[in-house]
């Protein structure tokens, strides 16, 4: 299944938290929430932004995110990753969040999925597929040249994406950690 959530509706990041909802209901809680991206580039940037406002959100909590401005997950380290996250978290499940390019009016899109999904596949790269949901920010138009596109991307559309990534996603984990503890109390 696919969701997707305009950046400019003020309802996005209530749209994400209920559709990680609906997608995670047979989860493991806590996620593990993978951040794929570089801090090199506006237009590549959306992972590591989103990482390090989970990281703020979520700090108080036993949550693992990889992937910030400070340590990015990038083309390199992320083919590392799956047997990395197999081994270190065998039963929770991961949530990919990632830049993509696109059609030209599906900019500003944050589409959600139950599937991972292909980092680099923009840029031409074969990189294999992480995660179990995707979280994938539409940032630029695809193209031949999408480098050049992902310089040329606003940081603004790249900040609100990813308020709008880390809002959803934190309050999916919390309300979900506090179901839990009210469950174990009960």
């Amino acid at each position: 299944m696919n969701y997707s959530f305009n950046l400019y509706n003020a309802m996005a990041g209530d749209g994400v938290c209920l559709t990680l909802k609906k997608l995670g209901r047979e989860f493991s809680f806590p996620p593990v929430i993978l951040c794929i991206g570089s801090d090199l580039s506006v237009g590549d940037s959306l992972g590591p932004v989103t990482g390090t406002k989970l990281k703020e959100k979520l700090k108080n909590l036993n949550c693992f995110i990889y992937g910030t401005l400070s340590k990015p997950i990038t083309a390199k380290e992320v083919k590392y990753m799956n047997p990395f996250l197999k081994a270190t978290h065998p039963d929770s499940p991961i949530i990919a969040v990632d830049a993509a390019v696109g059609l030209a009016g599906d900019i500003g899109l944050i589409k959600i999925s139950d599937n991972g999904l292909k980092p680099g596949s923009g840029a031409n790269k074969k990189l294999a597929k992480v995660g179990d949901i995707s979280i994938m920010g539409i940032v630029a138009e695809r193209t031949v040249f999408n480098y050049s596109l992902f310089s040329a991307t606003r940081l603004n559309i790249i900040y609100k994406m990813a308020d709008i990534i880390s809002e959803g996603i934190s309050s999916f984990i919390i309300e979900n950690l506090q179901n839990q503890s009210l469950k174990t109390a009960l």
